[in-house]
């Protein structure tokens, strides 16, 4: 499968899984609007959603397919078969001891994750309790990783792609049918979570036993190769998860800011992963194999033309969607979440945090383009020291930040700290000679940030003149329709005529 027909496959199930996702938290925001309920619910959830963002798309795959598809393309499929079941038999025992453990630390755990909650009463119980019921989903998210690796392996990104949706879907049946039969819809969400690990799970190993290397449990046993991937997964945590980490940072501290900050990143957050979903998560699932091929080959220049293929399909789709939320944030958050508890002050909140998250919009996805470039040469060191950087900037601007600008300030910081990143992973590859702009990459990229300052300055003419209008839910949902609509319209037409893209450019991508 080409690059391109790989990232739409992934794209097109991560972008569905990101329109459910929405669809999920416009539930939520229905039934438990940025309160307190809401505040411990998205905190207990951050536990196993920290390790899922890090092992299911981050680091886990960067270890796992590049010594898998190395064994696979070595020693064959019986090799890694072996390889895989080890692995999987090692990874279940060890995440089944950390489970346990956390359950019973829990209280301790969420003392560090969210301090501030001790100041509202019953605020720290609730968010303990939740905590309990979803952190088994970490087990179960875990293991369909490692599944999805094999599959994603064997260049079958589909089913792995998929799981997520199945997330949401399970999530949103249990909040309906669980709400009258629990104390709160905080625990009705917990619930769903936990069974939701479970049919994550259960559709993968389905997969992967239809594949051509059905993978079951064996005996655990610490291999030379699985401690090799050990070594490799807890570095590259850090370094592949540097996003999922800075919103953990923003977690804890917007728990000491005020009740209901918590809930306003939360939802910031979830508008700005629709795009970064399908483009991000896309492209640094399908261009690692493809890399870790091209360098294991000696293919110096395919390897170099994939990455800037990738990087060039990164600003295309960004760019404007950067352009498009900085710059019609209000009336998106209205559209999507204004309605039962969540009312007019948490819209303003909310997208005043969008706006902040969506000048980083660019540099989340880029950063999954350039770390495979070290991932492809198994050099997960230096990503990690790259992410600590940007970490420690995080921090510190959190703290300068998180007083004049309450909850924005730490959406802000998230995005200067992911720039820096980029800036730092192109810096490191150019001088390794690992990467460069070709020069097809230097005459686009100027043109598309060119049609995406056009699409924005056309939203905000559209936001001008028909927003007035919008009184009603029904009429907001059609003025902001209309406004997506000829956004799109204007970047399309100013990219085709600035020749930042062209309809053909893309059909000819997915040709090859």
């Amino acid at each position: 499968m080409s690059l391109s027909r790989s990232i739409a496959t992934v794209g097109g199930f991560t972008g569905l899984s990101r329109v459910t996702g929405l669809m999920r938290e416009m539930m939520i925001a229905h039934f438990l609007g940025a309160g307190a309920v809401a505040d411990a619910f998205f905190v207990a959830f951050r536990f196993p959603n920290l390790f899922r963002s890090l092992f299911a798309e981050g680091a886990f795959n960067a270890a796992f397919v590049p010594l898998f598809t190395g064994t696979l393309t070595t020693d064959g499929e019986a090799a890694a078969k072996r390889f895989a079941e080890q692995a999987l038999a090692v990874l279940a025992v060890a995440l089944a001891v950390f489970v346990a453990v956390m359950e019973v630390a829990m209280p301790w755990a969420m003392q560090g994750l969210a301090p501030g909650f001790g100041e509202v009463p019953g605020k720290m119980a609730l968010a303990v309790e939740f905590s309990r019921i979803c952190f088994p989903y970490l087990l179960f998210i875990s293991l369909t990783s490692l599944q999805a690796g094999v599959l994603n392996s064997q260049g079958k990104f589909a089913a792995a792609a998929a799981t997520p949706v199945l997330l949401n879907l399970t999530s949103m049946a249990g909040l309906w049918a669980l709400v009258p039969y629990t104390p709160t819809a905080g625990h009705a969400m917990a619930w769903g979570t936990f069974v939701a690990g479970l049919v994550q799970f259960g559709w993968l190993a389905f997969a992967v036993r239809r594949s051509a290397i059905a993978v079951g449990f064996a005996r655990p046993r610490l291999t030379p190769e699985v401690k090799l991937l050990a070594k490799r997964i807890v570095p590259g945590a850090l370094g592949a998860g540097v996003y999922q980490v800075n919103l953990v940072i923003n977690t804890m501290i917007a728990s000491t800011v005020a009740d209901g900050a918590v809930s306003y990143l939360n939802y910031a957050d979830r508008v700005n992963q629709l795009p970064l979903g399908m483009v991000g998560i896309a492209i640094g699932t399908a261009l690692l194999p493809l890399l870790t091929r091209q360098v294991k080959a000696g293919e110096r220049e395919a390897a170099l033309g994939s990455q800037n293929r990738a990087m060039e399909f990164a600003l295309l789709m960004t760019l404007p969607a950067a352009a498009a939320l900085m710059t019609i944030a209000a009336p998106i958050i209205r559209v999507l979440f204004e309605r039962g508890n969540f009312g007019p002050a948490e819209t303003a909140a909310t997208a005043a945090a969008l706006v902040a998250f969506a000048a980083g919009l660019p540099a989340y996805v880029l950063v999954k383009v350039l770390v495979p470039g070290f991932f492809a040469r198994e050099d997960i060191g230096t990503p990690v020291r790259v992410a600590g950087a940007a970490m420690a900037l995080n921090v510190a601007l959190n703290l300068a930040l998180a007083g004049p600008l309450g909850h924005v300030g730490m959406a802000l910081s998230t995005a200067l700290a992911a720039w820096f990143n980029v800036a730092a992973l192109a810096w490191l590859l150019k001088r390794r000679d690992f990467f460069s702009m070709d020069q097809r990459l230097k005459t686009k990229a100027p043109r598309i940030i060119a049609a995406a300052a056009v699409m924005a300055a056309a939203l905000w003419g559209l936001r001008t003149v028909l927003w007035p209008y919008a009184s009603g839910q029904l009429m907001a949902v059609a003025v902001v329709a209309a406004m997506v609509l000829g956004g799109a319209l204007a970047f399309a037409l100013s990219a085709h005529f600035l020749g930042a893209a062209t309809l053909g450019d893309v059909k000819r991508m997915l040709r090859r």
